[in-house]
């Protein structure tokens, strides 16, 4: 196994509620309760975030802070690549989930010649785009950025100038994603726009009730095969994706998501592929948390169930 390289990326520009950025520091108190060896046994690369951005007002409603969201792609995706040309295993820790886009991109620079699977472990599909957004947050999109998706078919919004041209920036000049090579799991709260793209793009979502009826293990065996024509994955952990009855601590609780040991046991069976090349972890948000500091214990107990994964 790849030596291990925690890469923090504490941006909430694309949030829709504060708080967010604060998910390292969240962690970092579960783990000295718990008296975990975390702290020292990996160091941690912190991507300089720009949330001083959000004392000022955004002139693009249907992009919010998308100016400063292009520089956390492009610091997001020089990190990794940084990593993966160090022969290291990037694990990212990050705030709202608009960085998983920049993510993406980076291991896309890091292997531009490989094609790419993602898993999105998710209550939403983040898959909105500008012309489609109802909120404008960006922390909706970036699986659009990734697909290069406008979804115009679906457009409720009219946008100007600047914003298109900084959504395009966002997406690039070409998609990193290809629809066939992504799989949602836990998917439950979305929007028309979304549910109509998913529909015409055939993406599949495993629903919470699926996995548990099938098992986790069946559920993930069948999604990777669908993306055996893959070279590298990608596993996007959102903390949404668990039930809000853990804990209100992240951004937009929903309903009826998974348990922790139902997500441990999806990723235990992604992570027998080797083909893993990324893992990350958002949307932690301890100022929302009814339970004290619960979110960020069961997401750091699930970290520390992930590296110990990987070294294995």
């Amino acid at each position: 196994m790849k030596p291990i390289q925690v890469i923090s990326v504490m941006s909430e520009l694309g949030a829709g509620t504060r708080g967010a950025s604060l998910g390292m520091q969240a962690l970092w108190v579960a783990c000295l309760n718990k008296q975990s060896s975390f702290l020292k046994d990996h160091t941690i690369l912190h991507v300089t975030p720009s949330n001083e951005l959000l004392l000022a007002k955004s002139d693009t409603p249907y992009a919010k802070q998308i100016e400063g969201i292009n520089t956390i792609f492009n610091k997001t995706a020089k990190a990794i690549k940084d990593t993966v040309e160090k022969n290291q295993f990037p694990l990212l820790i990050s705030g709202d989930h608009s960085v998983a886009g920049g993510t993406i991109k980076g291991i896309k620079e890091a292997h531009p010649n490989k094609k790419l699977g993602v898993v999105w472990i998710d209550a939403h599909g983040d898959l909105h785009t500008p012309y489609t957004t109802p909120s404008g947050n960006v922390h909706g999109m970036p699986l659009s950025t990734a697909l290069k998706m406008n979804n115009h078919e679906s457009q409720i919004n009219d946008l100007d100038q600047k914003t298109m041209d900084l959504w395009d920036q966002l997406c690039g000049d070409e998609a990193r994603l290809q629809p066939e090579d992504l799989i949602l799991f836990g998917v439950r709260d979305t929007e028309i726009p979304e549910d109509e793209l998913i529909e015409r793009l055939g993406i599949k979502n495993y629903s919470v009730e699926e996995v548990r009826r099938r098992t986790a293990k069946q559920c993930v065996l069948e999604a990777l095969k669908q993306l055996k024509d893959c070279d590298i994955i990608y596993i996007s952990f959102d903390v949404d994706s668990m039930d809000s009855s853990i804990s209100m601590g992240t951004g937009t609780p929903v309903l009826n998501g998974f348990s922790q040991v139902e997500i441990e046991k999806i990723i235990h069976f992604l992570l027998q592929d080797e083909r893993i090349a990324c893992f990350e972890m958002v949307e932690i948000n301890p100022t929302l948390d009814n339970k004290g500091n619960k979110m960020a214990e069961v997401s750091f107990d699930i970290l520390e169930f992930v590296l110990n994964s990987l070294k294995k």
